[in-house]
């Protein structure tokens, strides 16, 4: 009986126990990004919400301070502002797969996102 209460007891509690232990996988910088992606093809469209997600990889930024990316999923590429999110990619690898939230906003006739946070 005690054997089977230990078997019960190992098979309820440890999946509990690796599932409490699981880390979202990545690095965070600002607010850990939420939501469904949206692919840059939308963003740019107008067919999103003001404020999205984007998935894709970290192909080119800023040289000097790291405070943008230029972001390139398989729909097209967006520029992806880190200033005002008060964090900068200097440390990121380039062709990094990213998660970035932010805002979109019109930048003359070009759109970008004011990232909130991004995960790489």
């Amino acid at each position: 009986m005690i054997r089977i209460m230990r078997a019960a007891f190992l098979f309820l509690i440890c999946p509990l126990l690796a599932i409490g232990c699981h880390k979202p996988q990545g690095t965070v910088l600002g607010k850990p990004p939420n939501g469904e992606p949206h692919t840059i093809l939308s963003v740019r469209a107008g067919t999103t919400p003001p404020h999205v997600t984007v998935s894709g990889a970290m192909i080119e930024k800023c040289p000097v301070a790291g405070c943008w990316f230029r972001l390139r999923d398989k729909t097209g590429v967006i520029k992806v502002d880190t200033k005002s999110a008060g964090f900068v990619v200097v440390g990121v690898p380039l062709e990094s797969r990213v998660t970035v939230t932010g805002k979109v906003l019109a930048d003359g006739d070009d759109v970008v996102i004011a990232a909130t946070g991004i995960r790489y």
